[in-house]
């Protein structure tokens, strides 16, 4: 009882788990990747901006995948991300559907002009 009270205040402890487990396998890999997958694993936490948690797991866990699969190919990481770095991880985070804190705030801004505007009448 105690773990579904803590699971609906904290979110799943099972994605909890399954994130750290991708993010350990990324802290394992040798370097450069695991810089660039550390980066990488930082900047789609603040873009990704996923509010599912299943989702959210998924994109880590295919990121720690991906860097993985590099690091034993041996691939450049200018070969994985390209020239642009930035537009590599926001196209990869827009593979993964599901709704996004934007989502809500578009929503609450959506909400608000409309409010005002009923009052305007």
């Amino acid at each position: 009882m105690a773990a579904k009270w803590v699971e609906t205040v904290t979110g799943s402890l099972e994605q909890k788990k399954q994130y750290k487990q991708a993010k350990s396998r990324m802290d394992a890999l040798p370097e450069p990747y695991r810089t660039v997958a550390a980066a990488y694993n930082r900047y789609l936490m603040y873009y990704g901006g996923v509010t599912e948690g299943g989702t959210m797991v998924q994109m880590f866990t295919d990121l720690a995948d991906l860097w993985e699969r590099a690091a034993i190919d041996g691939a450049p990481i200018g070969g994985i991300v390209g020239e642009d770095p930035i537009e590599f991880a926001e196209t990869f985070a827009q593979a993964y559907g599901g709704k996004r804190w934007i989502d809500k705030e578009r929503e609450r801004l959506t909400k608000a002009v409309e409010d005002a505007r009923k009052k305007e009448e």
